[in-house]
């Protein structure tokens, strides 16, 4: 983690997730490995580590540039623009898991 401060986290938004998996993935019966949450509108994609790099894609087509892991137990963050990883202490989403 980094103590350079994130210039995005104004951006950031109260949001709901879009799916319960990886939206995309769920669509095309494919397989993630780790889910992620767009913390500017709640779109839920699978992570790098996945095939289909649906958070990504979804980051390059929306220029959106906050996601949360939108797995349990974790908390991080990360900003795509700066190339930043942040530990907020809580869940920064309305979760329905």
């Amino acid at each position: 983690m980094s103590d350079t401060p994130c210039t995005h986290l104004d951006q950031i938004q109260e949001v709901t997730p879009s799916a319960q998996g990886c939206e995309e993935c769920l669509k095309m019966g494919a397989r993630w490995v780790h889910l992620r949450i767009c913390l500017i509108c709640g779109h839920v994609g699978c992570c790098d580590n996945s095939v289909n790099k649906h958070a990504t894609k979804h980051y390059h087509a929306t220029k959106h540039p906050i996601i949360q892991s939108f797995e349990k137990g974790e908390d991080w963050i990360w900003c795509y623009v700066d190339n930043l990883a942040m530990e907020p202490g809580r869940i920064l989403y309305q979760s329905h898991r």
